[in-house]
């Protein structure tokens, strides 16, 4: 399947003929696009949506399987040739960079000047600033330094009709004009593309700490971690780590000077009582895990609660998983955001989800599937729908009139 020869022609006129190829054969795209500029990026919009062709934007291609599958693909856009920093202001703490840069290109660059960005995202090495925006992939520094939201203040973006729109600066306090960081931020790229990001940053650490914990059984641990919330430790992060095959822990991380580190150890065996001690600092990669060693027919979805649901949410997928079978892992922070994965048969995985889903939602959370089988039968990867659908979908409909982003990806089938 190929687009239209006039479409290909002109596609080709804007970003070069040898930046237009065809498309992977695992791929329903029909050709791919990359284009150099922001300009060259809106360009290309322009020309889809006047065609009639839907746009699926990528960076690295690590998280282009999440959400529900596109309704339509024509055109890929990838956005690996803006992969610049643009500009480091290391006296104000912002930076400026363009969404096909690395997240492990940004954080080498930052980290000349003592500076990083404070956020730990899935597959740094590969995943793209831009991408991972649109899918608000942030880990468990979020609890000290804030989510995506929090760490972002200013972004352009090439909406569907060419135009770019740019909203934010370059100052940490800015508050001017509409939030067009935060509405674009997890929306899959259904709005606009991202062609550049404004970001605050933080100091490097000067050092760091892992100390870990165990707990006989899930209401024990979600005591102890709420103990930790509850106190006036200054940690950095703190999840727990389960999985059928036995073994409950919990890591935390302090960050500072070695005084301060030494005293935060003291106050956490106050806090928690005995047990703790050091841990491999290769804990916290356990999220990121969980794609590295899982199989083709593995379930993989994220779920929100409320830190008091912790451990009530852990011994759902318990019961769940042993009902059907099934081997299982979870990884849950203490924000209340955590990551499962059920090993098994494709039905019962899916039914097992589905249960440990409507027991979140009925208790006000949500259960978004990241992964699963590609012969399972079409399944909404989101869930219940807020609201807030009907807002939702005025603003695509404002942004993305004729459904040229990703057509229903996103929420709702937005």
């Amino acid at each position: 399947m190929t687009i239209p020869q006039a479409i290909d022609e002109q596609l080709r006129s804007i970003v070069g003929a040898q930046r237009v190829s065809g498309a992977p054969a695992d791929m329903r795209c029909k050709v791919v696009v990359s284009p150099g500029t922001e300009k060259e990026v809106a360009a290309v919009l322009a020309c889809a949506d006047q065609a009639g062709l839907a746009v699926i934007p990528q960076g690295g291609g690590t998280k282009l399987r999440w959400g529900n599958p596109p309704e339509r693909a024509d055109i890929l856009l990838s956005m690996s040739r803006l992969d610049r920093v643009i500009e480091h202001a290391w006296a104000d703490l912002t930076v400026a960079v363009e969404a096909g840069c690395t997240m492990q290109n940004l954080q080498d660059t930052l980290a000349k000047q003592g500076q990083r960005l404070a956020l730990d995202c899935l597959w740094p090495q590969k995943a793209t600033v831009g991408g991972i925006l649109s899918t608000n992939d942030s880990g468990v520094l979020r609890l000290r330094y804030g989510a995506l939201r929090d760490l972002i203040i200013g972004v352009t973006i090439a909406l569907p009709d060419g135009t770019l729109a740019t909203s934010g600066g370059k100052v940490v306090k800015n508050v001017a004009g509409y939030d067009l960081p935060k509405l674009v931020t997890g929306a899959l790229g259904t709005l606009g593309v991202i062609t550049r990001a404004i970001f605050r940053t933080h100091p490097v650490c000067s050092g760091s700490l892992t100390l870990g914990f165990n707990a006989p059984d899930f209401q024990a641990m979600q005591e102890k971690v709420l103990a930790i919330q509850n106190s006036q430790l200054a940690h950095a992060a703190l999840q727990i780590r389960a999985s059928r095959a036995g073994g409950l822990e919990a890591d935390v991380l302090f960050e500072g000077r070695i005084a301060g580190l030494q005293a935060q150890e003291k106050r956490l065996h106050a806090v928690i009582g005995a047990g703790v001690a050091s841990a491999d600092h290769r804990g916290w990669r356990a999220k990121e895990d969980l794609w590295n060693d899982a199989r083709a027919e593995s379930v993989i979805a994220k779920v929100i609660v409320i830190p008091a649901m912790l451990a009530r949410t852990l011994e759902t997928l318990k019961s769940a998983a042993a009902a059907k079978g099934l081997t299982w892992k979870a990884v849950m922070q203490a924000t209340g955001i955590g990551w499962i994965r059920m090993d098994g048969t494709e039905p019962g995985a899916l039914a097992s989800v589905a249960e440990i889903r409507n027991a979140a939602e009925a208790n006000g959370g949500s259960l978004t599937i990241l992964q699963c089988p590609a012969s399972t039968e079409p399944m909404d990867c989101w869930g219940a729908t807020a609201d807030s659908i009907s807002l939702m979908r005025a603003v695509k409909q404002q942004f993305d009139p004729k459904r040229t982003l990703n057509p229903g990806r996103f929420v709702g089938g937005i």
